[in-house]
Order: C-alpha cells, then sequence, then structure tokens
C-alpha cells in the first residue's frame, strides 16, 4: 500500500502567488464594467466584452499551447518546465498591462480590451502549468483541498482587487458620487505589470519543481487509480474529462456572469452609484475566498478535532480580511455584517461532502440554484444576499471539478489539463449571453440570471456521472 504523500509547503506558498493576480485581475473587470459602460455609452452586451476578452484568451492561448506542443512533437511544459512556463506566461501578461497606458489616455474601449486579452493570454499558460503542479505537490486524495487553499489566495486577490481599482478610478471607495476618470486606470496597471515581472523573477529561480515526473515518464494513471494504467486508452475515452471540459465552461460562465451583472442588478434594481456597488462586488469574491479557506482546512491536519475547529476559523478569518480591507478603505458595511449567518450554511455544506470532490460538487450546485431562485424572486437585502452568495457556492468548484476531470487519466494531465483551461472562455460567452438576455425587454438583468440557474443544473448532472464514471473505472474519491 503506497505511503501519503507530505505536501511541499514550500513550493505551494510560493506558486500562490500567481493565484493571487488570476484573482485580483478577474475581479478588478467587474469594477470596469459599470465604468466603461457609464463614460462611453456603452450597452449591457457591450460592456460584457470586457469579460468576453479577458475569458476567450484563455481558449486561444490553450488553442496556441495545443499547436506549439504539435509543433514541437513534444508537450509544451514536458520540454520548458513547470515553473519556466509560469514565469513565461507572467511576463506575457505584463506586456498586456502596458496596453492600459495608451488606452488609458486614448480613452479607448477597444485597446483596453486588447490589453485584457494578452493578459489573459500569459494567464492561460500559467493555470495550464500551476493547477497539476498545485494537485502533484502532495497526496493527490487532497488535490482538491491544495486547489482549493490556493484558490483562497486567489480570492485574497479577488476581494482587494475591486477596492483598489476602485480606489484609483474614483479616487475613493466610499460610497459618494465621484467623477470618473479613465485615465487613472494608467498608474494601476503599470504596478501590476511590474508585479508580473518580480514574480516571473522569483517563481524562476524558486524551488517549484520544473517537472512532474509521474506524468511525463510513465503512462500510469495517478495515485487514485490501484494499478491501472492510462496506455492503452484516448484521450477522449474518459469521461470524466470531456465532461468536466463542459463543466468548466459553464462553471466559470455562472461565476463571471454573475459577478459581471451583479453591479448592473444592484444600479438598476436598488439605485446605486458605481462607488456604491464596490462593497457588494468585493464581497462576491471574497464569498469565494471563504468558501475556499473552509474546504483547505482539511489540508492542514489529519486531526478530525482540529479540523472541525479550523472549519470555523478559516471562514470568518476570511470574512474578517473582507471587513478589514472594506474598512480601511471607509465603505459602509451597515447592511453586510448579517452575511456572518450565510457562512453557517457553506460551512455546514462543506462538513457534509466529506472531502469527497464529486459530492462536494453536487451539494454546492444545488446551493447555487437556491440561491440565484432566491435572489431573483425576492427584495431588499434578501435577494442581494442570495445574489452574493453565490459566490461562496462557485468558490470551490473548479478544484472539485479540475480534479474530477484529471483523475485516471495519467500521462495525459498535461494536454487534459490544457483541454480544461481552454474552456474557461465560458466566463466570456455566458456572460455576454447574460447582458444579451438583460437587455431585452421582457426580460431584464433580474431575469437574466436564469442563465446561472441552467448553469448549475449541468453542474450538478456532471457531478453525478462523474462519480458514476469513476467508480466504473475503480477510482475511489472518498
Amino acid at each position: 500500500m503506497q505511503q501519503a504523500i507530505k505536501t511541499n509547503y514550500s513550493a505551494l506558498i510560493t506558486l500562490t502567488s500567481v493565484f493571487f493576480f488570476w484573482g485580483f485581475v478577474a475581479a478588478s473587470n467587474d469594477i470596469l464594467i459599470p465604468v466603461f459602460k457609464d463614460e462611453l455609452n456603452l450597452e449591457q452586451w457591450q460592456s460584457q466584452m470586457i469579460s468576453f476578452a479577458f475569458y476567450v484568451a484563455y481558449t486561444v492561448g490553450s488553442i496556441l499551447y495545443l499547436l506549439f506542443s504539435a509543433l514541437l512533437k513534444r508537450d509544451v511544459l514536458s520540454r520548458i518546465g513547470y515553473k519556466k512556463g509560469i514565469s513565461l506566461g507572467l511576463v506575457v501578461s505584463a506586456i498586456g498591462t502596458l496596453l492600459f497606458i495608451p488606452a488609458a489616455n486614448m480613452e479607448s474601449f477597444d485597446l483596453m480590451i486588447s490589453g485584457l486579452f494578452v493578459v489573459g493570454l500569459g494567464f492561460s499558460l500559467q493555470q495550464t502549468a500551476a493547477n497539476p503542479l498545485v494537485i502533484s505537490l502532495g497526496d493527490p486524495k487532497k488535490g482538491s483541498q491544495r486547489l482549493s487553499l490556493a484558490g483562497g489566495i486567489n480570492n485574497v486577490g479577488t476581494t482587494i482587487g475591486p477596492v483598489l481599482i476602485a480606489l484609483a478610478i474614483f479616487g475613493t471607495t466610499s460610497t459618494t458620487e465621484v467623477d470618473v476618470s479613465i485615465e487613472s486606470i494608467r498608474m494601476p496597471y503599470l504596478i501590476l505589470g511590474l508585479a508580473f515581472i518580480l514574480v516571473a523573477a522569483i517563481i524562476y529561480f524558486s524551488n517549484i519543481p520544473n517537472h512532474i515526473a509521474q506524468n511525463e515518464e510513465s503512462n500510469q494513471g495517478n495515485e487514485f487509480v490501484d494499478g491501472s494504467t492510462t496506455a492503452k486508452k484516448g484521450l477522449f475515452s474518459y469521461p470524466q474529462l470531456y465532461l468536466g471540459m463542459i463543466a468548466i465552461f459553464v462553471y466559470v460562465g455562472v461565476e463571471v456572469a454573475t459577478a459581471g451583472n451583479l453591479g448592473e442588478y444592484l444600479k438598476n434594481g436598488f439605485g446605486m452609484t458605481s462607488a456604491e456597488i464596490t462593497p457588494y462586488v468585493s464581497l462576491f469574491w471574497a464569498s469565494l475566498m471563504i468558501g475556499r479557506w473552509t474546504s483547505a482546512a482539511n489540508v492542514f491536519t489529519e486531526n478530525q478535532t482540529f479540523r472541525s475547529i479550523l472549519r470555523f476559523i478559516l471562514p470568518y478569518g476570511a470574512f474578517g480580511v473582507f471587513i478589514l480591507i472594506n474598512s480601511i478603505s471607509k465603505n459602509d458595511l451597515s447592511s453586510i455584517y448579517y452575511y456572518a449567518f450565510v457562512i453557517i450554511v457553506i460551512i455546514l455544506a462543506e462538513w457534509m461532502s466529506k472531502g469527497n470532490p464529486g459530492r462536494q460538487l453536487m451539494l454546492f450546485s444545488a446551493l447555487g440554484i437556491i440561491a440565484l431562485l432566491i435572489g431573483m424572486f425576492t427584495d431588499g437585502i434578501t435577494s442581494i444576499y442570495a445574489m452574493v452568495s453565490v459566490g461562496l457556492f462557485c468558490s470551490t468548484l473548479w478544484p472539485c471539478i479540475f480534479t474530477l476531470a484529471i483523475a485516471g487519466i495519467g500521462s495525459y494531465t498535461n494536454k487534459g489539463a490544457g483541454y480544461l483551461i481552454m474552456m474557461i472562455m465560458g466566463g466570456g460567452f455566458i456572460s455576454l449571453l447574460q447582458g444579451f438576455l438583460a437587455d431585452q425587454e421582457g426580460i431584464g438583468i433580474r431575469l437574466s440570471f436564469f442563465v446561472g440557474v441552467a448553469c448549475f443544473i449541468y453542474l450538478l448532472s456532471y457531478a453525478l456521472l462523474a462519480m458514476k464514471s469513476l467508480n466504473k473505472q475503480g477510482i475511489n474519491l472518498d
């Protein structure tokens, strides 16, 4: 019987820095959307081109990855290495941030989304390398929890991003009417580009493994498979993978579409200004951090009692980070403190999942459906809380889907990860679809969230189908 592999914490901590940047930029886009819509007189669907350009870049990046691998007749990351691939991706993203300088000077929407597209291209390579690398840094049965931990760091970025970008654009994050200056986005994105370069250098010279031996040197499946091999099967003979590709598409879609349309929902239904929506957008992304920190409790200890304690300490610690950041920024949080009671739901759901990524995906998807329905058909703070809580129920879906999708595919892991990253484009397409529906008479912004309900229904179905398929392959997720 194989002994449990110890987690390489030093490499994991260094690697999570890139997860921070992914979250910072993704959440900041949701502050840019209402600003550019107002300043450039865009329709709601046009404003969603910000998300579309950013997330479709992941698909283009993944296609380029596969093409280069075919030309080299060897997987790109197997050739150049994982940490070198991450460093290269950071440099590409830094180039994209430089385009924000002329975009701000010229108030050019096209140039700005071009910059976001290049940033997304770099993120695509980083994601292809970093996600399987995080899973490989210890016991594979805790791979989804390590991804949740990395995702928790990602959501420190998503929590800070909207606040700092709002501060740069509005000159304040307080809930007052202010004059918007698009030109003010130049400096924060220049600083962000310099940070990309610095982290690229740190990762390049770090102790992060440059190769994953089990994926490159053998055809054996990962440790979930009891002695079986994947050598006799083609990549798409694994239902968990090709159904998982669709799951990534709709998961990123519902997360990005909900966040991207949240500002318009608050402005249209509650009369909030662009500055006033900042704490709620920040809370949506902080909710992902809360959920991921809750799930990450299993990474730190094998002691069941200590795990139970951490399941309460970590989510409320994450909520405290949100409160601290927004308090320093002098945001009005009087209507947000009671959200602490909503967090109890995610703690109970995570406990019920018992660390099984399939069961967790099923439970959280069901809760996502309930949250959106409550949000659409209630009013006041109940409706707002319900919409924001979608972030809680999206929180661990990425690591759950990713872990399910690559379980048992062994030597195909790199290529499979590339296909999964390709499907991040769902964030662009589904947010664009919801924005289009929101502009239609008879639907509007509120009922447009039925798009998210449909996404969660598929995710719940995928959880059931993936668990059934993996059981047939002899893969035990408990």
